[in-house]
């Protein structure tokens, strides 16, 4: 670990410490510009600082003003200028992109960043067909600017931290202060201070370590590119974390409805938004429900269903030569490699291969007698409904969670599926996130209309 130097250093003894630091780096530039009766020096990095910038505001107009006093009194109003607390603040910033100026025998430090990752992506994690199409760039400054820019309120509070020992990842705090829980607020920045890690690149690991709970299988907190989305999570009190170098934003907290909402209801009319909530709802439950099911009818409940459809499906397994909680296990492995397979595969393949690969798999298997008709069709609807969920890290969880369904329906039948269900909804509802109930309702746009019928 660097060893602390102390603050109190004359400039050019504190232009030594930082050339001792870097003096190993290529592109470590010390830079001094002078004519007849004007003199000022330049520190940088030249690969991360913008190179059109400096000469633009920097070389260009020390060599155009006249006097050592012009050029102090120019350097002093740029708006980039940073303050400066210490030495290392200094080194710190000049990895960033930040220009050291030597004048008049004192520092200035200027934020001259060369920002290469600003491009705003297309949403692809959460597409939609109404409402915004672009989601976030990896730029930190860009996207709360994108935020900004949908959420015109001067309660919008920012607060900036650096994570990460050695990495040093800028990391933006943002909430509305007259809707925020604060609670919720003080638990993030406790959790976020308690961080122990040399290296955060990526929101998903930010997210991973600031979960206390981290064997937890349903998440309290949620990802989410979509700017719109950000927008009424701020409305609705609730904090935001954005990571320089990542397009995808913190939310918390977050509750179980939360990730069963798509960025469209707000777009559909009413019965529209509720039949595709609906839809969702049953896509839930058979991804969850149907593997179990199927083992507890056919090896335990046939007189479940009715002699017809008992007889039906009890026929469709003639040949297969074992018990169906293997059939299904087997069938439910192998759908999740198809998943992974097109997850890994380059997009240009990876539709073709896994439906190719499905449907050659499912008509193999049953021609063979090594599965039933009817399971197939069990766990094509299994597949389709587990992507109805509009938020990933639910999905992959029932994924996990559906396999627990799937062993109590294996040893107890019928009532052990009645019995996991149970066991699910008692876990949720002693769940909390930041201390808000995991299965509590959230009214949008409740907060709004009381201030509305207030004023």
């Amino acid at each position: 670990m660097r060893k602390k130097i102390p603050i109190m250093y004359t400039p050019s003894e504190t232009i030594s410490w930082i050339e001792e630091e870097l003096k190993g780096s290529f592109d470590f530039v010390h830079q001094p510009l002078h004519t007849d009766k004007k003199h000022i020096k330049l520190i940088y990095i030249k690969t991360v600082v913008d190179g059109q910038r400096l000469q633009e505001g920097i070389i260009r107009p020390f060599f155009e003003l006249s006097s050592m006093n012009d050029v102090e009194a120019y350097l002093t109003s740029l708006p980039n200028q940073i303050d400066i607390e210490s030495k290392e603040q200094i080194l710190l910033e000049l990895t960033k992109g930040s220009l050291l100026i030597h004048v008049n025998d004192s520092l200035l430090l200027f934020d001259f960043n060369l920002v290469s990752n600003d491009m705003v992506l297309e949403s692809n994690v959460e597409p939609s067909i109404q409402g915004p199409q672009l989601a976030l760039s990896e730029s930190l400054m860009t996207n709360i600017n994108l935020i900004r820019q949908r959420y015109h309120q001067p309660s919008l509070t920012i607060e900036m931290i650096t994570i990460g020992k050695k990495s040093n990842q800028s990391l933006a705090i943002l909430y509305d202060r007259d809707d925020v829980k604060k609670e919720a607020l003080e638990k993030v920045k406790k959790r976020i201070n308690a961080l122990d890690r040399d290296i955060v690149q990526s929101s998903s690991e930010l997210l991973f370590l600031i979960n206390n709970k981290r064997f937890s299988l349903f998440p309290s907190m949620m990802m989410t590119e979509r700017t719109d989305r950000m927008v009424y999570n701020l409305a609705g009190g609730k904090v935001l974390l954005l990571l320089d170098g990542d397009s995808n934003v913190i939310m918390a907290p977050a509750i179980f409805f939360d990730f069963m909402t798509a960025a469209e209801d707000s777009y559909h009319t009413y019965w529209v938004s509720r039949f595709s909530v609906m839809l969702r709802y049953i896509g839930f439950f058979n991804c969850l429900i149907l593997p179990g099911l199927y083992v507890a009818v056919t090896s335990y409940n046939p007189d479940v269903f009715r002699a017809e459809l008992a007889l039906s499906i009890a026929g469709s397994r003639i040949g297969v030569p074992y018990p169906s909680f293997i059939e299904v296990l087997i069938m439910l492995i192998v759908m999740e490699l198809l998943t992974e397979a097109s997850i890994r595969l380059p997009k240009i393949v990876s539709a073709t291969a896994t439906t190719v690969g499905g449907l050659i798999l499912g008509t193999a298997a049953t021609e063979a007698a090594l599965t039933s008709n009817v399971m197939v069709i069990i766990i094509s609807a299994v597949a389709i409904s587990t992507f109805v969920i509009p938020i990933n890290e639910m999905g992959l969880a029932i994924r996990v969670f559906r396999y627990v369904i799937l062993f109590f329906a294996t040893v107890s039948g019928m009532a052990g599926l009645m019995l996991g269900i149970l066991g699910l909804i008692m876990y949720l509802t002693n769940k909390s996130s930041f201390g808000e109930p995991y299965l509590k309702f959230f009214y949008k746009g409740r907060n709004q209309e009381i201030k509305g019928s207030q004023s």
